[in-house]
């Protein structure tokens, strides 16, 4: 008699018969070999400038980057910002979703390796005639109830892998949702720390401009005064004020990036302009982080997340090769089934009533157009172009540390000369503001003077907020050190 038991033993043998898994065993592409992020030897520090923004920093290789590097900006305001955007963010929560979907999918892909098991019970009530076999078999209708009850096991063998291979590429999609995790998280926090250094910058630019409209005015009134006197014609006052509301003028622009980029900052915590509480952001509340770290060439590839996604998709694609492999030879399936069948319920379960079956089925392609080879063609094509596409991500990251490391050099080098300029350009513009009161020099060198201070000045502001927003970039670009902390998403899925 058959028993559960015996069929059991059965899958437990075919286990045991299972072969390897067709197609290629992935491995990781190893990193590149250079030594270095740029053409020429980074110096050890950068120049120094006076003033907030001018402190050298050290290049220091090989240092870890810490999971909040955001936080040696020193800024209380800029902490909380992030702590808000973390819990709100709907890009941040839709990728985490997406991992989460991802995770169950494989915990659906790695059921497939064991046997399906279903309970099967069953009642009808039927009517049966014999005049369904002829006349001769004539019998009164006949009114029966039938009971049945069964358990039944299916398990499809996996003899070349097939199964295998589709939960490692589950698994692959589920570690690729988990990097774009990770790069949403690195990006959702730099964009908020870029958006901070633009406010701050927007902020000093306004002030300087307003700074020298009060100094066109005092100008004004001693242009004015003159021209009272006689010392002076109408043009110049009138150039006077047409310089004066040009200056004016300039503040529209600025007080529009600055409600965008506000607008922005919104928009990233998660929260409606209209309804978020922002936090003023000045460049001298910020303190520039004078230790920088600058990874190995060789760690780049394992730090950031984007290079980690495009290598899962690479893993992916490998493993697709296996399946379509392994799906041009036999599909083999085991079945069976035990149960009982009565009209009666009372005993129901004794052995009289006992039913089973077993079943194997094997299943081999032969005449099917030649679309399986195909199939395994196109999956190698594919695994060819995730492959390219991931030696462009890499070398896309390699692009981004060289960019930014430069970036910190030169406009180190940018802000001493800026703030030697405007120092300049300030003195230039009180020498001529004194001299143009006691008549010592034209109003047209008065008119330079105060545009070549106003440009001298932004353009300064803008190098400093240049140097904070470069240190967050190689922040970003190196990877953001999310290996230092807990995944985003990790108590959700577990």
């Amino acid at each position: 008699m058959f028993h559960m038991k015996q069929f059991g033993l059965m899958v437990g043998g075919a286990l045991c018969l299972a072969g390897c898994a067709l197609g290629p065993d992935f491995e990781s592409p190893a990193p590149p070999t250079t030594s270095s992020y740029t053409e020429k030897q980074l110096p050890c520090k950068t120049v120094k400038t006076k003033g907030a923004g001018g402190q050298a920093q050290c290049f220091i290789s090989g240092k870890d980057i810490p999971a909040d590097w955001w936080r040696l900006f020193h800024s209380c305001a800029l902490n909380k910002l992030i702590e808000r955007a973390l819990k709100n963010s709907p890009n941040l929560q839709a990728a985490q979703a997406a991992w989460r979907q991802a995770d169950e999918n494989l915990r659906v892909s790695t059921a497939s390796l064991f046997p399906f098991v279903s309970v099967q019970p069953s009642y009808q009530r039927q009517a049966f005639s014999g005049t369904q076999f002829g006349p001769q078999n004539a019998i009164d209708v006949s009114t029966f109830n039938l009971y049945n009850a069964s358990v039944n096991v299916s398990y499809t063998l996996d003899v070349f892998g097939a199964i295998r291979r589709q939960i490692e590429a589950s698994h692959a999609q589920a570690d690729y949702q988990k990097f774009i995790t990770e790069a949403t998280f690195l990006t959702l926090t730099s964009n908020i720390v870029t958006s901070a250094i633009t406010e701050a910058s927007l902020r000093a630019q306004l002030q300087a401009t307003q700074e020298l409209i009060v100094l066109q005015e005092q100008t004004l009134q001693i242009t004015e005064k003159k021209f009272r006197l006689g010392a002076i014609s109408r043009l110049d006052v009138l150039a006077q004020q047409a310089q004066l509301s040009k200056t004016r003028a300039s503040l529209s622009p600025l007080q529009k990036s600055l409600a965008e980029t506000r607008h922005a900052l919104s928009v990233l915590i998660g929260e409606a302009p209209s309804e978020s509480c922002l936090p003023v952001f000045n460049l001298e509340d910020l303190t520039l982080p004078r230790d920088l770290p600058v990874s190995l060439p060789s760690a780049l590839v394992r730090q950031r997340p984007d290079v980690r996604a495009a290598e899962e998709t690479l893993h992916a694609a490998s493993a697709q090769i296996g399946v379509a492999t392994a799906n041009l030879f036999p599909q083999i399936t085991l079945s069976g089934a035990y149960g009982w069948s009565a009209n009666v319920l009372p005993g129901f379960f004794n052995r009289d009533n006992a039913i089973w079956n077993i079943l194997g089925n094997l299943v081999q392609p032969i005449i099917q157009g030649g679309a399986l080879r195909a199939k395994r063609r196109a999956a190698i094509a594919a695994f060819e172009q995730a492959f390219a596409q991931y030696r462009q991500t890499v070398l896309q990251a390699f692009q981004n540390v060289a960019d930014t490391l430069r970036a910190l050099e030169i406009d180190a080098e940018d802000l001493l000369h800026e703030t030697e300029a405007e120092d300049a350009a300030w003195k230039t513009f009180k020498l001529t503001q004194t001299q143009y009161q006691v008549g010592a020099v034209g109003y047209l060198n008065m008119l330079d003077a105060e545009r070549e201070y106003l440009n001298a000045r932004i353009n300064r502001i803008q190098a400093q907020a240049s140097r904070y927003a470069d240190t967050a970039a190689l922040f970003q670009a190196l990877g953001g050190g999310w290996w230092n902390r807990p995944s985003p998403c990790e108590k959700e899925i577990k």
